[in-house]
Order: structure tokens, then sequence, then C-alpha cells
């Protein structure tokens, strides 16, 4: 049995946690938020320091706050208390493993960043930095695919990854219409829900826009309607986010995080069972 070392136990930490355990592995867990007991499964055993919680670990799934410095002091004392053959993976979410390695051993040192939650959505970005090892990234592969994960070995480094790079610039020109007064925000999402998503959840950008051209594919799209798209202008959504913040509020203020997270989740699983059974 596999031991796993979660260090920080914010949302993606404790999904990785449940995950862990799903799939029969000893798991470890630390952070020092002071209501760590409160907030941990029974069958997660909690680790007073890093040091204790990576002592035997085969694995370390890293989940601390986007911050360049902490992860350089985080990741050189990860380097030094696990054991020599456990593999370290960060779930940063835009900063790349080489810009917190520098003066350390990054041979087995990675990102493996997921979709929040990751005990249901099974992306997980594999991406290696400038010392990473092909064993490492091996492994790494094959550990999220043991959790039942979707791994995507991404081979250049850059800011922010594949997956939050496109769900910002979605993000941008969603908030633009919101602010502009084009659409609410719950309309936005509703044309989302109805149109994209569903799409994207089947085929992905690539293959949809391949099959919108029809039998001329991709290239009979981009030579047609690709011309009047290219150009489109895209806005810019305003530097100061309150009344945008408001707006969503407005939507969606009035239920609580976890009875929308249960919605999300609840509807995310029929999603994927329904893409299993086809």
């Amino acid at each position: 049995m596999s031991t796993v070392a979660v260090v920080g136990a914010g949302v993606i930490g404790l999904s990785w946690a449940r995950l862990f355990r799903e799939h029969g592995m000893t798991v470890r867990i630390t952070d020092p938020r002071p209501d760590l007991a409160e907030v941990v499964p029974d069958d997660v055993l909690i680790a007073p320091t890093v040091a204790e919680a990576v002592r035997d670990a085969d694995f370390v799934q890293e989940n601390g706050p986007e911050d360049l410095e902490l992860k350089k002091t985080l990741f050189a004392e990860l380097v030094r208390e696990a054991p020599e053959h456990a593999l370290l993976l960060s779930s940063s979410s835009a900063i790349p493993s080489t810009a917190f390695t520098e003066g350390i051993d990054g041979s087995r040192v990675l990102i493996g960043h997921p979709f929040n939650p990751p005990h249901v959505i099974p992306l997980v970005e594999v991406v290696p930095g400038e010392q990473t090892s092909e064993e490492s990234v091996t492994r790494a592969v094959e550990f999220y695919r043991s959790l039942g994960r979707t791994p995507v070995v991404e081979r250049k480094e850059i800011p922010g990854f594949v997956g939050n790079r496109l769900q910002a610039a979605l993000s941008r020109e969603a908030a633009y219409l919101v602010e502009q007064g084009v659409v609410t925000p719950a309309d936005l999402d509703a044309v989302v829900t109805n149109s994209l998503g569903l799409r994207w959840a089947a085929v992905g950008p690539f293959l949809g826009a391949h099959l919108g051209g029809g039998p001329g594919g991709y290239r009979h799209l981009a030579e047609h309607i690709g011309k009047s798209m290219r150009g489109l202008s895209l806005g810019t959504p305003s530097q100061d986010p309150e009344r945008l913040i408001r707006a969503v509020e407005d939507a969606y203020g009035s239920s609580t995080y976890s009875a929308l997270a249960e919605t999300r989740d609840r509807k995310q699983l029929a999603v994927l069972t329904a893409l299993e059974e086809n």
C-alpha cells in the first residue's frame, strides 16, 4: 500500500486526500490551520509538521498558497525530509516548478495540477521542470492513472499551464460582457452550460471545430466562418471588479457554498458517467 503525504489542507488538499483514501492509500496530511482535526476524515492521519507528514511517503502532493518564496522554502524542506524515492508533486495553479527548485535537486519535482475538485474532475496537468527526470514524469503519469485520473503531460512550462490559461481567456470575456450589461452572470452561465459546455465536454474545442466544418472539416471552418470570427474584437474587463462581484453575489449569494458545490459535483459526476457509458 502506497503512502501519500498531503501538504496543505485547503479545498484542493482535502479533495486530494479523499481521492487517495478512496483508492486504498495511507494518507498523512499537514497544515497549520487550527481546525485541521475538524475538517479531516477520521481515516486520514494528521501530522504536526511537514517532516512528519513526508517521513515514509511514496508520493507528496503539495497544495500550498501561490507564493513563490513559500514554495521555494517548502520544496527545499520536502527534498531534504522526504525519502529519496518519493515523488514530489505540486498542485500549483500558475507557478512552474523550475521557478521554485533553483538551488535544490529538482529531478523528482514536477507539477501535478488538478482542476477543482480533484476527486471529481479527472484532468491532472503533469508539467516537468527543467530538472525533472523522465522517470519522474513516467511515475507521475502512472500514479495519477492509478487514481482514475486523466494525466496530460505538457512539455513546455508556461505560467498558468494550459487549463487555467484557457479558463482565464473565457473568464475575461465573460467579465467584460457582464460589466457591459450585455448579459447577467446567471444568463452567461446558461449560455455556456447549454452550448459550449455540452460540446466541449464531449469533443473539446479542436474536434468540435473540425466537426463544425462539416465534411470539409477544420479547413472549411477556418477558411469560411473562421474569417468572420477572426475579425471579432474581444473586450477588456474593468480593473475594478466590484460591480462584477456584486452581480455574481446577486445571482448566487443566496445559496450556501456547500449546497452549490454539492449540485456542481452531482452534475459533473452525471456528465462523467454519461461519457463513460458512451
